[in-house]
Formats: structure tokens, C-alpha cells, sequence
């Protein structure tokens, strides 16, 4: 039975609940629900599931859009009632006709909804009753060269009179071939004489296998036919030889080399600390993430869109008069449904996809925005392209506009006051530049009066701690290594440490790149979080990435939450993204990541120089996405 049934506006106001239910919810679901579904446009779900302590639970819903309102209902979801979405259109159907917007109280909706509940088990039983589950048929077995079976087709079936002349029979024998009905679950065989063997019952599972003999037969043809294939495997080995290319070798004499070979900048001993940061800072300049974006005025988003129900919006339409008044009548009375809004989603999704936006969740926003236009009256001079692009549009902001925000500055001076280093973690599959874009939040930090200490926690890969090296010598900031084949949590813990002692203010975590599905390395990386809490975890992908961000963030974020020893795990707190400056307008990767993780994005990476970082706009991302 039914847990729940609560009907809410749009504005969080509740309007009835059921109150014949005895049994308490355990936990808030129905918060949850509007938390994590309704609010991050995964509205176009068909359910959604809550797992309490001794308790999981089944929510479905459904909008009352024209009027705001939302139906939710709850049961537990080992029951699997099948009258919930019947029951849920007829409770709409009924409410929306009572429904006032200056009434708050409905008592007199309790005793219409128990007669619609009875009214929905009871043809959920008849269904249950009139249209039972199909049995299934069981594998047919051959009996004196017919098929016998069960089931659907068991009627019809004729046994053969044995002269290989049956209608619509089971075989029919020509030359040694079987022209056979409903063939999927039996192996054939010629005999060679005319007559044809079905094979042994239980062989269904051989079909679609290779016949080995058959093979064999090939191979004895091409190997010992008159040297043919002797022929053809030499021809092909003579022309898949490449031919060797011999490296000259450099002469080293004592004459000076024609190019520079050394780019380093010389900065060690020479005058002191406060000069090589002036020096850094004069040769690299400020960086882009204390610059503001300046965005171009907004252009209007022409749609190509034939599926209109209106005309094009014009400046008169603005002016109030009879015909305004006529036409509001006519064309403002028409409800959206989801046929009508179908070619306009089509036409966004396979926008989305153009930029790189992952196939699910381009789907999963476009059945969103349907789920929050369907039933909704359709403005005077007004486009149904328009006003799916509006919903969309909106949709994109929330979603890449942080639920909370992060402000690595005030965090620092935070835990500066209570006299601990700030920890940020860098993790992320391999080489998408989170040591180069770790050197660039350092030169950031440094630029703003904060003592940075690298700590090289990548003791996989070879050439990790040299590089982080050379970029702590360039931006003149101490690291702390332990060299190769430690054990990456112990380094950060030791680093913290020391950091703590010499007054560092913040500490930067460099880790080795993982693919998400590599278990040893996830164990260690997911070891490192729980034994040193960082306060940021940063997760370092590519702008490039499509489909491949969603399974590296889920992964990740599943790998996290399974190997915690916690009862509250860490997941990742903030994006990373680099090579932006490489996609043009295929940005989609960054709704990818930020629908699948719920986490912002935090730093984009533009560039090679330590200046290359910025903030993303999500305006301008936005408007990216629908041109």
C-alpha cells in the first residue's frame, strides 16, 4: 500500500497530504526527492528511490504545470505497486478542478481520494486478472523429424507426413536445405540424401557459433590448393615489411650548437627572495583568474525549427489592443503536449550532442524540460521552439550555477586563524595536466599573499617528482617529496605535517593519474582522502572528454564512497578543467561533469603559461551551448 501522497506548489507550499496512513516515513524522502531530482532538472525520471535505515522507498510523480503543482507519492519499493501512476493521474485530474490559488486547506479532498484509490487497485487487479505474464514457452524438442511445442504458435503447428512436402511445416527438404519456420532454437544438418536432421535438443546455445569443420575445410583449401596460399601469405609479408629507416647519429664537436638547447631561467642565487618573485610575476603577469570576463551582448538564438504554433514574436504583439486580446483568446488557451513540444527537444538534444554534451544527459535534460512544459498554456505570439530554448535555457543555469559556494580565499584565511594548513587533493585519470594546473593555483595563491608548499604524492609514475620539481624551483616555493615507490598516503600526511610546522598555509597534493576502473590505485587514492581529510578534493579532467566524463566522475565518485571506511565519505568537492583552450564551442563536457557529479566547476585551464587559469562563465558557456 501507498506510504505517502502529498501535494505541493512549485513554491514549496503544501496543500493536502493523506492522513489515513498510519506508518511514519522513516527519514525525508520527499526532501530528498525535491533536493536531489526536482531541483537538479532530473524531473524526466520515471522514479526515484530513497534507502532509509530499515527502510527503501519508491517515489513517482507527476506536475500539474499550467497550475505549479506537484503530486508526489511514496511506497515501499519491495512492493512494486503497479496502480501508482493511474492513481496519480486521477488525483490530479480531480485536484486540479477543486484547486483555488487563494485556498490553502482541501480538506474535503479525503474522501474523494480513498474512493479514486479504490477505484485504482481495483483495475490494477482486473489488469492483473485479464492480462496475466506470458509463460515461458519451454525449448522445443524434435520428435520424428516434426517440432513439437507450446505456447503462442502450438496451434499451428502441422506435423510433417515424412515426404518432405509439408505446409507450413516445421522442414522442407530440398537437396540437402532446410527452409524452416520459427528455426532459432534447433541446430540443423544436412545429411547429404535429401533428408535433413534437426540437431539434439539443448543445442540452442551453439547457434551463432563458428563451424570449426567448415573452417578447417578453408584452410586445408588456401594452404595446399597448388600453392596459392603459400603465394598470397608471401605477397603479403613482402609488402607488410617496412623498409628501415637509419638514424644518423649527431657529431658533438667543440663548436657551439646552431640553436639554443637551454631554456632555463637562472634564478637560483641570484639576489633574494622578494626580486625572483617580481621576476616571475613581471615575466608572467596576472593571472586570468582575477580578471573579469567581459561578455558580448546577448544575440538572439535563431531556431530552424519548422514546428511552430504562432507567429514569429513582433514588437506589436507587446501593445495591448482587441486583436491582442482576440488572439490571447485563441492561440493563449492551447496546452503544451508532449507531441508538440517532441521536434523542438529533437532539435536541442542533437544541438547538445554537436558540443559535446554526453547522449544520456542531453536526454535526460530534454525529458526534464518536457516534464516542465507539458500541460502548460502556450503565450499569445509566442514560438513553441522559443519557449522550449527559454526552458532550456534556464535549465542549463541551474544546473552550472553552484548549490553552494566555495571560496578557496576565505577557506584559506579560515584555517589560517585556526592554525592549520589548507589541503587541496588533485586526482584524475592520467595525463589530463593536474600537475601543470596545480602549478598554476600555486602561482594564483601566490599572487595573493599565501605561502603555498607543494607536496609530490605521485610516487607511480616515473618523472612525476622531477616535474613537480622544476615548477615549485620556478614559482620559488618549498616541496615535499619522499622520492618513488612510497606510499602516497603516508607523503601527504608527512607533508601536512611539516607544512604545519614551517607556517604553510596552503598545501597543494599532487597524485598519480588512474583510470577509474584500476582497483589498486582507486584503494590508494581513496586511502590518501581518509586518513588526511583534505578540505578540497579536485577533480582534474579534459574539456575534450564526452561520453567518457560521465563513467570518470561516477567512477570515481562510486569508487570513493565504496572504499571509505566512513560512514560519511568524501566524494569530490570541485572540476578542474583544462584544455579549454583547445574545444572552440565544444564545451559540453562541463555539463557533463557538473550533472553527473553535482559538484562546480571550480578552475578552467586555458593555456601553458601559469597565468592560463580563469573561472568559468556560465552565461557565456550557456550561450555557447544553445547557438
Amino acid at each position: 500500500m501507498l506510504e505517502q501522497l502529498l501535494i505541493f506548489t512549485r513554491g514549496g507550499l503544501i496543500l493536502w497530504t493523506c492522513n489515513h496512513f498510519t506508518n511514519a516515513l522513516k527519514g525525508s524522502p520527499i526532501d530528498t526527492l525535491i533536493r536531489s531530482c526536482l531541483l537538479e532538472e532530473r524531473s524526466g525520471a520515471a522514479s526515484f528511490t530513497y534507502d532509509a535505515p530499515g527502510a527503501s522507498y519508491c517515489l513517482k510523480w507527476t506536475f500539474h504545470n499550467d497550475l505549479g503543482l506537484v503530486f508526489v507519492a511514496v511506497y515501499q519499493r519491495i512492493l512494486h505497486l503497479l496502480y501508482v501512476d493511474d492513481l496519480l493521474a486521477a488525483v490530479k485530474r480531480e485536484f486540479s478542478g477543486l484547486y483555488q490559488p487563494q485556498k490553502t486547506e482541501y480538506r474535503d479532498f479525503d474522501e474523494i481520494f480513498r474512493q479514486l484509490q479504490i477505484e485504482a487497485e481495483a483495475r490494477a487487479e482486473n489488469l492483473k486478472k485479464t492480462n496475466p505474464l506470458p509463460a515461458v514457452a519451454p525449448q522445443r524438442k524434435q520428435q520424428n523429424g516434426t517440432w513439437q511445442g507450446e505456447g503462442k504458435n502450438a496451434g499451428t503447428e502441422k506435423k510433417s507426413d515424412g515426404d518432405g512436402d509439408g505446409k507450413k511445416g516445421r522442414r522442407i527438404e530440398n537437396g540437402g536445405f532446410v527452409v524452416a519456420k520459427n528455426n532459432s532454437n534447433a541446430n540443423l544438418k544436412s545429411s547429404g540424401n535429401g533428408s535433413v536432421n534437426i540437431g539434439k535438443e539443448n543445442e540452442s546455445a551453439n547457434i551463432g557459433a563458428f563451424d570449426v569443420n567448415r573452417l578447417q575445410k578453408l584452410k586445408g583449401k588456401g594452404g595446399n590448393g597448388n600453392g596459392n596460399g603459400k603465394k598470397k601469405e608471401a605477397v603479403v609479408a613482402a609488402k607488410a615489411e617496412p623498409k628501415k629507416v637509419v638514424k644518423k647519429n649527431r657529431v658533438w664537436d667543440d663548436s657551439p650548437p646552431q640553436t639554443k638547447l637551454d631554456f632555463t631561467d637562472h634564478l637560483d642565487g641570484e639576489g633574494d627572495g622578494d626580486k625572483k618573485v617580481d621576476f616571475l610575476a613581471k615575466e608572467q603577469g596576472e593571472s586570468m583568474m582575477d580578471k573579469e570576463e567581459v561578455l558580448s551582448s546577448d544575440s538572439e538564438v535563431e531556431d530552424d525549427d519548422d514546428d511552430d504554433t504562432g507567429k514569429d514574436s513582433k514588437p506589436e504583439a507587446k501593445k495591448k489592443g482587441w486583436f491582442s486580446s482576440m488572439f490571447q483568446s485563441i492561440a493563449g488557451k492551447a496546452n503544451l503536449e508532449k507531441s508538440d513540444l517532441e521536434p523542438a527537444l529533437k532539435a536541442l538534444k542533437d544541438r547538445l550532442m554537436t558540443k559535446n554534451v554526453a547522449e544520456e544527459i542531453a536526454e535526460k535534460l530534454c525529458e526534464s524540460v518536457a516534464a516542465s512544459l507539458e500541460g502548460k498554456k502556450l503565450g499569445s505570439f509566442t514560438r513553441i521552439s522559443s519557449t522550449v530554448h527559454t526552458a532550456m535555457e534556464d535549465a542549463l543555469v541551474r544546473i552550472l550555477t553552484p548549490r553552494r559556494s566555495i571560496d578557496i580565499l576565505r577557506d584559506v584565511h579560515t584555517a589560517k586563524e585556526q592554525r592549520k594548513p589548507y589541503v587541496v587533493v588533485f586526482v584524475g585519470v592520467n595525463g589530463v595536466g593536474k600537475s601543470t594546473n596545480l602549478a598554476k593555483v600555486a602561482y594564483w595563491l601566490l599572487q595573493h599573499n599565501t605561502s603555498v608548499m607543494m607536496a609530490a604524492c605521485d610516487t607511480f609514475r616515473s618523472g612525476a617528482v622531477e616535474q613537480l620539481r622544476t615548477h615549485a624551483r620556478r614559482l620559488q616555493i618549498p616541496i615535499f617529496e619522499k622520492g618513488y615507490e612510497k606510499d602516497p598516503a603516508v607523503v601527504a600526511k608527512e607533508a601536512i605535517q611539516e607544512a604545519s610546522r614551517n607556517g604553510s598555509d596552503v598545501v597543494l597534493v599532487d597524485t598519480a593519474g588512474r583510470m577509474q576502473d584500476n582497483e589498486p590505485l582507486m584503494r590508494a587514492l581513496s586511502k590518501l582522502i581518509n586518513l588526511n581529510n583534505p578540505d578540497l578534493v579536485l577533480f582534474v579532467g579534459e574539456a575534450l572528454v564526452g561520453n567518457d566524463a560521465v563513467d570518470q566522475l561516477s567512477k570515481f565518485n562510486q569508487k570513493l564512497a565504496d572504499l571509505s571506511t566512513s560512514p560519511t565519505p568524501r566524494l569530490i568537492d570541485g572540476i578542474l578543467l583544462t584544455k579549454f583552450d583547445t574545444i572552440d564551442d565544444k564545451v559540453g563536457a562541463a555539463l557533463s561533469m557538473v550533472y553527473v557529479s553535482g559538484a562546480p566547476v571550480m578552475f578552467v585551464g586555458c593555456g601553458q603559461s601559469y597565468t592560463d587559469l580563469k573561472k568559468l562563465n556560465v552565461k557565456s558557456i550557456v550561450k555557447t551551448l544553445l547557438k
